[in-house]
C-alpha cells in the first residue's frame, strides 16, 4: 500500500497517452456507453474504475491517479493471495509482493489498458487457483464463477490478455480435472466466461459493436504474428530465456520421479502457473508493446517459485526475519534504477549535462557524459514543467509554452462569445472538454481516440473530412506528430489547411515523440 499511495504525495507531469484514459472515464461518468456512444477497439472495462473515481472524487486528472491508487492496491492484494493460496514460505511471499509493487505497480501510477488488464486477469488467476487448491465445495464454485467474471472484465478490457488468462486459468482447471476427476469446476469456469462474453457481445451488436471490436478483422490489424514473437524471443527477452532455463533446472529432479509429482497438486499448479505467466509475457510484449516494459510483470513470479524452490533444497532453516531481510534488500538492490534518478537529484551525486569540456590546463575533457556530442532537442525536460491555472491539471504540470496555448485558447473570443462552440478535438488536451466545457459528439461512427489504424479508421477519417470541408467545427484542435504514424491522421490535417485558417500552434505536453498542437478556425 506505502508504494501504491506515493503519487499522491507529488506534482506530477501531465503523461504522454493519458488523455485516453481521460476522456473514456469523463464519458462514462457522464452516462455514456462504449459502442453505443463512442467507437473503441477494446472493450469499456479499462474505463470502469477510473470513471466510478471520476463521479466520487471529480474529473481532475489527479483523479487518474487516485483510482490507480486503488488499482495498483488491489493489484498487489491478488499477488499476495495467489502466493498465499500456493503456501509460498513468509519470507519469500514478503519479498515477492515488494518486488511485484516496485517492478509492475509503482512504475505504473497512471490508468492505462495494458497494465489494467493484467490487474483484472491475476484477480482472475487468483480466483482460478483459489477454486482449485482448496477443499470446500460451495467456495470452489463460487471461486471458479469469480475467476470467470475477472476473466471477463479482462477480455473486456484488452482481448490478448484475457484471452491468455483463459488459457491459463483453463489449463490450471483441467490440470484439477484429470487429478480429481471433477468437471463441474472447470465447466464452471469457461461456461461462465463464455455466459458472460456472450451476454456483452448480444448487449453491444445492437450498436457498430462488430466494425469496432478488434478480433483480428478488417478494418483492423491482427496483432499476433509469430515471426514477431520469435524475433524478440529469440532476439532479445535475456530474462525471459534466462527464467525458462532455471525452472527447466528446477523442475529436472522432480520430473526423474514424475508419477509422484504429477500427483503433487501445489507444486504442478505452482509450476504450471509461473510457466503460463512466462507464456503470457513472451506474447503480451508483442501485441501489447505500449510502453515497452508492459509484460514486466513476470518477474515477481519467477522470483516467487526459483526461492521457494531452492528453500526446499536449503541444508539449513532459514528463519523469517532473515529470508524476509535478505531477499527484500536483494530485490532493492536489483531494481534500483526505479528509484535512483531521485536519490541523484538529492544527492547531487552527478550534474554532467554531457556539454564538451576542457580540463584546468585547456586540454579537452572526454568521458563516459561526452564522448557523443548530443544534439539539440526542442523538448523540455519535465523538471521544467509548470502548473497551470486549469482545474482540471490540479497538480499536474505542462511545458511552459503548453500552459501559455491553454491560456490563449480558452480566451479565444469563439469560446467567450459564443454558446454551444462545435469542437474538434484531435489533440492530447481532451480535458478541455471539461474545462472550457464543450459537448462532445456522440454515437456509434464516432470513435474515441483517432489513431488511424487503430482507434479510427479511413471511414472515419472521410466523416471528419467530410465535416471540416462543410466547415462544420467552430474550433478544431490538431497535434501534429510527425514521428509517430497517424497517432493523428495526416490526411485530415490536409484537409484543415485547405478549410481552415490556422491561428495558433504550440507545444503538445510530451517529452517523447514531441508534437506541435495546431488551433484552427473558420475561413
Amino acid at each position: 500500500m506505502a508504494f501504491a499511495i506515493v503519487p499522491l504525495l507529488f506534482t506530477l507531469p501531465y503523461r504522454v497517452n493519458i488523455f485516453l484514459s481521460w476522456e473514456g472515464a469523463y464519458r462514462i461518468s457522464n452516462g455514456q456507453i462504449p459502442f453505443r456512444d463512442f467507437g473503441i477497439p477494446l472493450g469499456g472495462m479499462y474505463w470502469a474504475v477510473p470513471a466510478i473515481f471520476f463521479k466520487i472524487f471529480g474529473s481532475q486528472m489527479i483523479t487518474l491517479i487516485k483510482a490507480q491508487v486503488f488499482i495498483n492496491i488491489i493489484s498487489g492484494l491478488a499477488f499476495r493471495s495467489i502466493l498465499k493460496t500456493l503456501q509460498v514460505n513468509e519470507g519469500v511471499r514478503l519479498a515477492s509482493v515488494l518486488l511485484y509493487c516496485i517492478s509492475f505497480s509503482f512504475i505504473n501510477f497512471w490508468p492505462w489498458y495494458n497494465h489494467s488488464v493484467i490487474v483484472y486477469a491475476f484477480i482472475a488467476l487468483a480466483f482460478a487457483i483459489k477454486a482449485i487448491m482448496i477443499e470446500k465445495n460451495r467456495q470452489k464454485q463460487l471461486f471458479s464463477l469469480l475467476a470467470a467474471v475477472f476473466t471477463f472484465f479482462a477480455f473486456f478490457t484488452k482481448q490478448d490478455g484475457g484471452g491468455l488468462i483463459f488459457l491459463i486459468c483453463s489449463i490450471l482447471f483441467l490440470y484439477s480435472v484429470w487429478l480429481e476427476k471433477k468437471w463441474q469446476y472447470f465447466l464452471l469456469y469457461v461456461g461462465g466466461t463464455a455466459v458472460f462474453i456472450s451476454a456483452a457481445v448480444l448487449y453491444f451488436s445492437r450498436y457498430d459493436f462488430s466494425y469496432w471490436f478488434n478480433h483480428g478483422h478488417p478494418p483492423h490489424n491482427a496483432r499476433v504474428s509469430a515471426g514477431d514473437m520469435l524475433n524478440i524471443f529469440f532476439g532479445d527477452s535475456q530474462w525471459l530465456k534466462f527464467y525458462f532455463f532455471i525452472i527447466l533446472l528446477i523442475a529436472l529432479p522432480a520430473l526423474k520421479q514424475w508419477k509422484d509429482f504429477i500427483r503433487n497438486k501445489r507444486d504442478v499448479i505452482f509450476l504450471l502457473m509461473t510457466l503460463g505467466v512466462l507464456c503470457m509475457a513472451a506474447i503480451f510484449q508483442v501485441t501489447s508493446y505500449t510502453p515497452d516494459n508492459s509484460n514486466i510483470f513476470f518477474h515477481s513470479f519467477a522470483f516467487a517459485f526459483f526461492f521457494s524452490a531452492l528453500l526446499t533444497v536449503l541444508p539449513v532453516q532459514v528463519n523469517l526475519f532473515k529470508i524476509s531481510a535478505v531477499l527484500s534488500i536483494g530485490v532493492m538492490l536489483w531494481w534500483s534504477q526505479l528509484y535512483w534518478n531521485y536519490m541523484q537529484r538529492i544527492l547531487r551525486i552527478n550534474e554532467s549535462t554531457g556539454a564538451m569540456a576542457t580540463s584546468a590546463t585547456g586540454e579537452d575533457i572526454v568521458d563516459m557524459h561526452n564522448a557523443a556530442i548530443k544534439t539539440a532537442s526542442i523538448a523540455i525536460p519535465q523538471g521544467n514543467w509548470v502548473g497551470t491555472n486549469v482545474k482540471t491539471l490540479h497538480k499536474i504540470t505542462v511545458p511552459e509554452p503548453t500552459a501559455k496555448g491553454i491560456d490563449r485558447m480558452l480566451n479565444l473570443d469563439v469560446f467567450r462569445n459564443k454558446k454551444d462552440v462545435r469542437v474538434l478535438n484531435m489533440s492530447e488536451l481532451t480535458f478541455l472538454a471539461a474545462e472550457i466545457p464543450y459537448k462532445l459528439e456522440t454515437g456509434d461512427k464516432f470513435p474515441l481516440w483517432y489513431h488511424l489504424g487503430v482507434g479510427m479508421f479511413n471511414r472515419e477519417a472521410k466523416m471528419f473530412e467530410d465535416r471540416i470541408g462543410e466547415q462544420y467545427y467552430d474550433v478544431v484542435l490538431f497535434e501534429y506528430i510527425n514521428t509517430l504514424n497517424n497517432f493523428y491522421p495526416f490526411r485530415v490535417r490536409d484537409s484543415l489547411q485547405l478549410h481552415y485558417n490556422r491561428v495558433d500552434s504550440f507545444f503538445a505536453p510530451r517529452n517523447t515523440n514531441q508534437g506541435i498542437i495546431e488551433v484552427y478556425l473558420k475561413k
